[in-house]
């Protein structure tokens, strides 16, 4: 995919060489720590983690880890990995899908596979995965869309996730682009009525149901109403930098350290005790305020979509 709200435009970036990132026995000592040290759940993200050639044995060794394992995916190649993914117990899958319209989801992402991501999303489904599908509401883009998504939770057991567009180096971000979490709710009102559904600890995601649909829907409000404070999330990027929030200035390289031969505990516990407050330390006003050029981050193809 080249989804144009993550990656910059072509020859605005240069792939990292493969010497530059984990290998696949690099990526399992050093998520082995990372469990010694208390972390319960793995999910694995992208980009898109299917495309990577060692993929299936890497789902393989990190469920002898004994953690919950997850996985989110764009969905092009999930109908090759179903097997790989039951025997190794995966069985919440994170689907990536902001349109539901197959000329608008060729100009989004600048492919044309609409088709084959409904029809491994219906194969999630009928195999009784736990499926949510995140759509990233862009103003003037996609939130008219937004009624026909919550449509899908009626007669499917599945949580559709609205994400407010989120600044990153080179995703043309602005304030005027982000539907929030308020606008969110008031749109589907207009359709549905919905009740909040119990939140469980450290959710990220302010979930609802609508009367009699069997699924939920759930808004993720980074930039209008943050959750920072309880949020237990980290990020090891694919060429081994640790961040302790999506958006953190500083990341510890743990690859590197880890080719050294130095034990990654310490690195690990002195970089998540250096979480800033909220939002990674970038942003301190309100929303209309945020100045996208100001941010000291990568694009979100280099951390890790």
């Amino acid at each position: 995919m080249r989804c144009n709200y993550c990656m910059p435009d072509e020859g605005d970036y240069t792939a990292a060489p493969a010497a530059h990132l984990m290998q696949e026995d690099e990526l399992i000592a050093i998520a082995t720590y990372f469990v010694q040290a208390g972390v319960r759940k793995i999910r694995l993200t992208g980009g898109e983690p299917l495309v990577r050639k060692d993929v299936a044995s890497i789902i393989e060794r990190l469920s002898q880890l004994h953690v919950q394992l997850a996985i989110t995916t764009n969905a092009t190649r999930l109908h090759l990995f179903e097997n790989t993914l039951r025997k190794s117990s995966i069985r919440h899958v994170n689907i990536s899908l902001d349109t539901l319209n197959r000329e608008r989801y060729q100009m989004i992402t600048r492919r044309d596979v609409l088709g084959q991501v409904l029809r491994n999303i219906s194969m999630m489904l009928a195999a009784e995965y736990k499926v949510r599908i995140n759509m990233v509401v862009v103003k003037g883009l996609n939130e008219e869309e937004i009624i026909d998504f919550v449509a899908l939770t009626r007669d499917q057991d599945l949580e559709v996730r609205f994400i407010e567009f989120m600044p990153f180096t080179g995703n043309n971000w602005s304030s005027g682009k982000v539907y929030t979490l308020e606008e969110i709710l008031q749109h589907v009102s207009t359709r549905y009525a919905f009740a909040a559904v119990e939140q469980e600890a450290h959710d990220t995601a302010r979930r609802f149901r609508v009367q009699g649909h069997k699924g939920t829907f759930a808004v993720i409000s980074t930039m209008s109403q943050h959750f920072c404070g309880d949020c237990n999330r980290i990020r090891l990027t694919a060429d081994g930098k640790l961040k302790n929030c999506l958006f953190s200035r500083e990341e510890t390289d743990l690859l590197q350290a880890f080719r050294q031969g130095h034990n990654l505990s310490q690195l690990i516990a002195t970089n998540i005790s250096a979480k800033a407050a909220q939002l990674g330390g970038q942003f301190q006003t309100g929303l209309t305020d945020m100045e996208a050029a100001a941010i000291q981050n990568r694009s979100m193809i280099s951390i890790g979509g």
